[in-house]
């Protein structure tokens, strides 16, 4: 049996894949043919997706600790066991300490709307302490508002094809934007050139006609000095500044100083090589800026995004189509959300048992958690629930993290549908269904479309929704919590239930008869070819670059790139995947260094710094630069010879904008070990 579903990834191409379903299991997954963004393939993740969805460790029934904390030791036992346990330790330490001592851990195991974000009211409800979600895309949404307003609009992917100047900067497109390639293809058929700016030499840049490799942390130098030239030698649009955008004499002050030759100095680039990608874009319109988040995983990572956003502008690349910039579509799809995170429960905040909304509950950051579990008071942290997320291993400053958990008096629940280092830590272990086991509705921040999702095949065990999990809680705690239970169609129904004009014509009916419809987009869609979409101007501004400091304690640069064949964590599990990526995680190492180092290819080395040490493989390559230590990942920290992630050694400190994460920050010794 053939079914289509949508791809739960936290990924841009939101795939539409065809999975076969042999004796109720899945046992093949490929792209669907007719999606005019998938085109008939499935990456090298998803493809592995029977491997995946039947792991010989995924939890099966809820487990109960009975080892220490770390260990991964549990019991069977019953839903009803598990859940009234939970729920009476949490009643008294909602008693005891109030709502404030609970903390959520979430974030995109899942992108569905349902089980990703509807259990976000049972937290509201009882008043728990708010999580703002940071890790990811928190500095580039932030620079992209400064510049361009909330409303995350890019390019439409389908229009790629149409430009003739293409720069990928700081985006690994062939492993984590896959299915932008055929475009680019095309693009390039049709005469444009691509263009990657990037740290190290991935898949892209040897795919792209022309590499510029920048020193970590640099982009915004190499961006002020492309603004300089287009400003003093020709390109900038003089006439759609003056029309559409506001402060861009003072960005172009700002860019003023920055020569060639001194942004030269700071990118390790040739003063010749950024006037011949200036050229480039100068001469090569539409230009498309296709951006990644990596370059704002940096101390001054907000900075350099807003540089690198401000020059479709300054180059008037709006006014064309397939030109501008592509960071999130996410903007497109104007849900109706009143309801759907438990929000509204804020309008009320009068407590009655249990139910406890608290609009002026404290923040608790993201990139933070090790820090929350460990010296957050009046409350302490009591009670931790994570779904979605295996923050052991994702989370910087991971070393922390771990001895956040591993406090005894801490109860941690944690949903999951695979075996992670998070769940070695919990008190209870509840098996979670994957997303190809469960409905949702998925919006993209790739493309236009929307989609809805069936189950392809039915949960193992005794596996149950997220929502199902926090309804049968909220129950116990006495919270009349309809929202918690209400059929995932029905929310859907709720979420269309909007004037929009992008979603006119499109409601639930309609996605279950052709599973993914395009936003009715206006045509052509140019969304800042006149200013904001609210018919403000757009923002420029000085920028003040935040360069990075020499560490001469800590002289190598680390860098933690998403792997290929990984996904975060997800596929960790997967004995194919990580084959693939060579069997255990490995640091590229220049051959210069190892020199230096006395290091050979395939010897081991020791990464330190103060939050902590990993053990590493080393593959010597002049795909990354001297100084720089590039450690593609996600992987468990299950799968790495020392049982450690390589967040044990990234900061937990935030950007300059937006209070991001700045992993590519970090900075390490190296050792032969």
């Amino acid at each position: 049996m053939k079914r289509l579903v949508s791809c739960p990834q936290d990924c841009p191409d939101a795939c539409r894949l065809v999975v076969t379903v042999e004796g109720g299991r899945v046992t093949a997954v490929t792209g669907d043919p007719d999606h005019p963004l998938t085109r008939g393939f499935a990456c090298a993740k998803t493809a592995r997706y029977p491997e995946r969805l039947y792991l010989e460790d995924r939890p099966l029934y809820p487990l109960r600790r009975v080892g220490g904390k770390g260990e991964g030791r549990f019991a069977r036992v019953s839903w009803d066991e598990a859940l009234d346990a939970i729920a009476e330790r949490l009643k008294a330490i909602l008693d005891a300490y109030g709502g404030e001592a609970v903390l959520r851990y979430n974030y995109a195991g899942t992108m569905g709307l349902v089980q990703g974000r509807r259990p976000l009211v049972f937290f509201r409800a009882i008043g728990a302490s708010e999580l703002d979600e940071t890790i990811c895309s928190a500095t580039g949404e932030a620079a992209w508002a400064a510049i361009y307003g909330p409303q995350k609009l890019g390019v439409d992917p389908e229009d790629v094809p149409k430009a003739r100047t293409v720069v990928l900067w700081g985006i690994n497109a062939l492993s984590t934007n896959t299915h932008l390639v055929p475009l680019l293809q095309e693009a390039r058929r049709n005469g444009a050139r691509i263009v990657s700016v990037d740290v190290y030499q991935n898949r892209t840049a040897r795919f792209a006609d022309r590499f510029y490799r920048i020193r970590p942390g640099t982009d915004v130098a190499l961006a002020l000095a492309l603004a300089r030239i287009f400003f003093q030698e020709g390109g900038a649009d003089l006439g759609y500044l003056a029309r559409h955008v506001e402060g861009w004499e003072a960005f172009r002050a700002a860019a003023r100083p920055w020569t060639p030759e001194r942004a030269a100095e700071a990118t390790g680039l040739s003063p010749a090589a950024i006037r011949e990608l200036a050229e480039a874009l100068r001469t090569g319109a539409p230009q498309l800026f296709r951006v990644g988040y990596g370059m704002t995983r940096h101390p001054g990572g907000g900075r350099a995004m807003m540089a690198v956003l401000a020059l479709p502008v300054v180059l008037g690349a709006w006014r064309r189509e397939g030109g501008g910039a592509l960071l999130s579509t996410s903007g497109g799809f104007r849900l109706n959300k009143a309801r759907l995170e438990g929000l509204y429960l804020w309008k009320d905040p009068r407590p009655r048992g249990y139910l406890r909304p608290n609009p002026n509950a404290r923040h608790v950051n993201q990139i933070q958690l090790g820090r929350a579990l460990t010296e957050l008071a009046d409350p302490p942290v009591k009670a931790l629930f994570v779904f979605n997320a295996n923050p052991a291993a994702t989370a910087p400053n991971a070393g922390l993290v771990r001895r956040g958990l591993a406090r005894e008096d801490l109860l941690t629940v944690v949903l999951e549908n695979a075996m992670s280092d998070t769940a070695l830590y919990a008190d209870f272990l509840l098996p979670a269904t994957h997303p190809l086991e469960h409905a949702d509705l998925y919006t993209s921040y790739g493309h236009y479309w929307l989609s809805w999702s069936e189950p392809a095949a039915a949960p193992p065990g005794e596996a149950r929704p997220n929502t199902w999990i926090f309804a049968e809680l909220a129950r116990r705690l006495g919270l009349d919590l309809p929202e918690l239970a209400m059929d995932p169609e029905a929310v859907a129904r709720e979420l269309l239930d909007t004037g929009h004009p992008f979603l006119l014509g499109i409601d639930l009916d309609r996605l279950k008869r052709e599973g993914s419809v395009k936003l009715d987009l206006p045509r052509p869609f140019l969304p800042y070819a006149e200013g904001r979409p609210d018919g403000t101007k757009l923002r420029l501004a000085g920028i003040e670059p935040l360069l990075p400091e020499p560490d001469p304690e800590h002289p190598f640069v680390l860098l933690t790139p998403p792997a290929h064949h990984f996904l975060n964590t997800s596929f960790g599990g997967v004995a194919a995947l990580r084959a693939a990526e060579g069997g255990e995680p490995r640091v590229l190492l220049h051959p210069e260094d190892a020199v230096r180092l006395g290091v050979a290819d395939g010897g081991y080395v020791r990464l330190e710094n103060r939050r902590g040490a990993i053990r590493r493989r080393v593959r010597v390559s002049a795909a990354t630069q001297p100084g720089v230590v590039v450690h593609e990942q996600t992987w468990r920290g299950l799968d790495a010879p020392d049982g450690l992630p390589a967040n044990v050694l990234t900061p937990d400190d935030p950007t300059d904008l937006g209070e991001g994460s700045s992993f590519n920050g970090a900075r390490v010794r190296v050792v032969p070990a």
